[in-house]
Formats: C-alpha cells, structure tokens, sequence
C-alpha cells in the first residue's frame, strides 16, 4: 500500500449505523459515492440516511457452509423485527473463520457492508456482507435494541431536513408512523 501522503486526504471509515431488519429488508437503493475505483457504496435506508456499513445484534438461526473450492458461509441472524441475511467468503478470511466456528443459535454482533442483489424476477435482496461477527450475550442484544430505537427515532425526528432523507421519501415514500410502530414493537421483546 502506497504511504499516504499530505496532500493525499485521509480515508476513514463510515460509521456502522444500528438498523432493524425490518428496515433494512425494505432498503431498495444503492449508489457508489465518486467515480474512484475505491468510492464507497451507500444504500439509503428508508428513515433517510445513508449507509456503507451498519451493526447488527440478533440471533444466529443457522448458518450453512456452500462450495468446494471457494468456499462461503450464509447464515440468517433475526432480530425482534425480522430477518437478516449474512455471508463471509474467503474475500474476507477472518470474518469467514469467525462465522465458521460459531454454533447456531447463538447471539452475535455483526458489523458488516449492506448489498443488493435483484433477482431474475426482479424481486430486490439484501444481504449484509460480514466484517466481524462476534459472540454475545442476550443482555448485549437488548442494549443494541435500545440504541437502534433511539437511532432510528433519530433519523424520523429529522426526516424531511435533510438530503438523504428527501431521496428516501422520493425513492421509498416512507411513512414515519409504520417506522415508529417498529420500533415500540421491537421494545416490547425487550427485557431490563
């Protein structure tokens, strides 16, 4: 890798943005952020933000090993909402060695990037491409509830202010009030 110069702006990471499966099940467009090979791919979530990267908690259902030589795991991780899709390839090593040695059911935290893939009858599937997957315990599950509550509140509070929120409207026409309904729904299944 060639050293980054001071001229050269630094690249930072996207923050991993909390998100209900239910939400992200509904996430329908995708765009690359420049015209770099490097530039990042965003989806706009429909609670009108932008996002490369998001942080999942939930409960590792199953998990399947797939091909011979390039070898892959899927596994479904469902939150109080729904159901996440998650796969490690030998793309990235440590997450595929992380998700290989868990057993199902398990919790687990997933940080991973959101990718859309239309199918030949043109249904639209999210899958979350995992950068780490990690062990925890039900206590660890209902905090990320609580924090993606208020996050995605957050987004409601400020949507219809800002840019990525006008596209979601344009491109999802989200109603708030289904969004809000979510997320009491989700803190009803969850036990402090």
């Amino acid at each position: 890798m060639r050293p980054q110069s001071k001229f050269e702006p630094a690249r930072e990471r996207e923050p991993a943005r909390r998100v209900f499966a239910s939400e992200l099940r509904e996430t329908r467009y995708q765009f690359k952020d420049g015209e770099d090979e490097k530039s990042p791919n965003f989806v706009i979530l429909p609670t009108g933000i932008r996002s490369n990267r998001i942080f999942i908690v939930g409960t590792l259902t199953e998990k399947q090993r797939q091909g011979d030589q390039n070898i892959f795991y899927r596994g479904r991780v469902v939150d109080p909402t729904g159901t996440f899709f998650i796969s490690a390839s030998s793309f990235q090593p440590e997450a595929m060695q992380q998700l290989a040695r868990i057993e199902a059911p398990a919790f687990v935290a997933v940080v991973g990037k959101p990718n859309l893939y239309t199918t030949p009858d043109g249904a639209c599937l999210v899958s979350v491409r995992v950068e780490s997957i990690t062990v925890v315990d039900r206590e660890t599950r209902d905090l990320w509830v609580l924090d993606t509550a208020r996050e995605t509140l957050d987004r409601l509070d400020a949507f219809g202010t800002t840019d990525d929120s006008k596209k979601a409207q344009e491109e999802y026409g989200t109603r708030p009030e289904l969004y809000k309904k979510i997320v009491y729904d989700a803190l009803s299944q969850v036990q402090l």
